[in-house]
């Protein structure tokens, strides 16, 4: 190892798009803390999550896997982590102390995948409380949140659900906050470590992911602003229902105008939030003396829709839901040289971030790994790179894939076998679908005879190696996912 080697943050959150940051031009949202860690660093404004919710994206992220390799490509609880080589356990054979604290989304919950501890809060845990265990000894936050509040406060009394565009302020004290949970934890981590080792912490956040509950004083902070409203492309259904008829778990409707506008007040506060106890965190590492050797990651696992083209949630292949924030800081103490305050576009994704971290940390990257280190590109060089990012999500039955160079993005839906082609350039919102229009013809041609080729031989029988199939039968999980041992 190097005789210095640099301490690493990973910090994870949840649901956040990518345009939600203050320096991206976010006419809303303030994130004081993350504009100036990209001010000094560089953030990577095409960053994509591969396939668009938790699970999936999380396995990306700490086995550095693309998601034919890792198996995941929908959402499916319960189908355990069986991955030999991760990033945490990379850091740990090289001498580095591991701690993850936080959203983990692991089975079983309780796995280390190479993290020598692990302090867990994954939010509601659906499978976990729908079984005999008692949700304490998968979570941790719970039991600690019981003895300051007497009973399990976050869910059995704010009426909220954790997959909802209901919100309301958090009822409970600022400091109980699952938010501010996560930093304090982070903090003993700091307090506890072993220091005669360089550390790598995964701070990992559950919100801004529902329910959409900011303590009071970020919900006052946004709840009388006014908004742009969402975007709603030519192509959205208009169908879909009105005012009063939307279920609040649903993943598409038009909102009454002030249910909609509460649910992007909360959730455009809960990244405020979040963002202060950053700030926090950064504050107590510079305390610590730790600063000048700490190299900070930040990203999202997905995005939110948030009512775009009528749709909520996640999991489809729209830049709301796919694009996520991406920030890597390294002072110049770690011997990194990046190119600060810089910005990248090429098509990056969360498998990268595996081979980045290792990188920087001067640790070999496993031949297992298929992401690529950022370093080259956070330098300002100019490195032999793909030329797109493959996504997907099964989701109601057909399986929903994209393919994007950041210029432009193709979409093809299984079930139907629609296509969409946008142009990201002249159209960064995805209001006009091209994929009619003769003019973009042999565009859609192109990127149709890719997606032939990336789904070739897959389990599912989307392609002969010829033509896209519709109307195939879908799964959640690949079978080298159910089969590793």
């Amino acid at each position: 190892m190097p005789s210095r080697s640099p301490n690493i943050v990973l910090i994870t959150v949840d649901q956040m798009r990518g345009d939600c940051l203050g320096v991206e031009g976010h006419p809303a949202v303030e994130t004081p803390n993350l504009d100036a860690l990209a001010g000094e660093g560089v953030r990577f404004t095409r960053a994509y999550t591969a396939v668009p919710s938790c699970i999936a994206a999380r396995a990306a992220i700490l086995t550095g896997l693309a998601q034919e390799t890792h198996g995941r490509v929908g959402y499916e609880d319960c189908v355990p982590w069986r991955y030999p080589v991760t990033l945490p356990g990379c850091l740990a054979d090289a001498g580095y102390h591991t701690q993850g604290v936080g959203k983990m989304h692991f089975d079983p919950p309780r796995a280390l995948m190479g993290f020598h501890n692990i302090v867990l809060h994954d939010g509601y845990l659906h499978a976990q409380r729908k079984s005999s265990v008692r949700i304490e000894t998968v979570d941790d936050y719970v039991p600690w949140l019981k003895a300051r509040a007497g009973y399990d406060a976050m869910y059995d009394s704010n009426g909220l659900d954790c997959n909802s565009w209901l919100a309301r302020p958090w009822h409970l004290a600022e400091e109980l906050h699952p938010t501010n949970w996560v930093v304090t934890q982070s903090l003993d981590f700091l307090n506890r470590r072993d220091t005669t080792k360089p550390f790598f912490l995964h701070m990992s956040f559950v919100r801004p992911h529902s329910p959409l509950d900011p303590p009071q004083t970020y919900w006052d902070m946004y709840a009388d602003r006014d908004f742009p409203t969402p975007v709603v492309g030519d192509w959205a259904d208009t169908s879909v229902s009105g005012p009063g008829d939307v279920s609040p778990t649903a993943f598409r409707g038009i909102l009454e105008p002030r249910a909609l506008h509460r649910a992007r007040a909360a959730y455009y506060a809960l990244i405020t939030h979040i963002d202060h106890q950053i700030g926090r965190f950064l504050q107590y590492l510079g305390e610590f003396g730790l600063a000048d050797n700490t190299i900070v990651v930040f990203n999202s696992d997905h995005g939110d829709l948030l009512g775009d083209h009528n749709l909520f949630r996640k999991s489809l292949p729209y830049e709301g839901s796919a694009r996520v924030p991406l920030i890597v800081y390294a002072p110049k103490a770690a011997g990194i040289a990046l190119a600060a305050s810089s910005v990248v576009r090429a098509p990056v994704e969360l498998r990268d971030i595996m081979p980045t971290i290792l990188d920087a940390a001067g640790v070999d990257i496993p031949a297992s790994v298929e992401g690529k280190s950022l370093l080259p590109l956070a330098r300002g060089e100019s490195p032999s790179w793909r030329e797109y990012v493959h996504g997907e999500h099964t989701l109601r039955g057909q399986s929903v894939h994209y393919l994007t160079d950041g210029r432009e993005k193709y979409a093809w839906f299984s079930g139907s076998g629609r296509e969409q082609l946008f142009d990201l350039d002249a159209d960064p919102q995805e209001l006009h679908d091209l994929a009619a229009d003769a003019a973009a013809a042999s565009r859609v041609t192109a990127w149709r005879e890719r997606l032939i080729g990336e789904l070739s031989g897959r389990e599912e029988g989307f392609s002969d190696g010829k033509r896209l199939i519709a109307g195939r039968p879908v799964v959640e999980t690949l079978a080298n996912a159910r089969d590793r041992r």
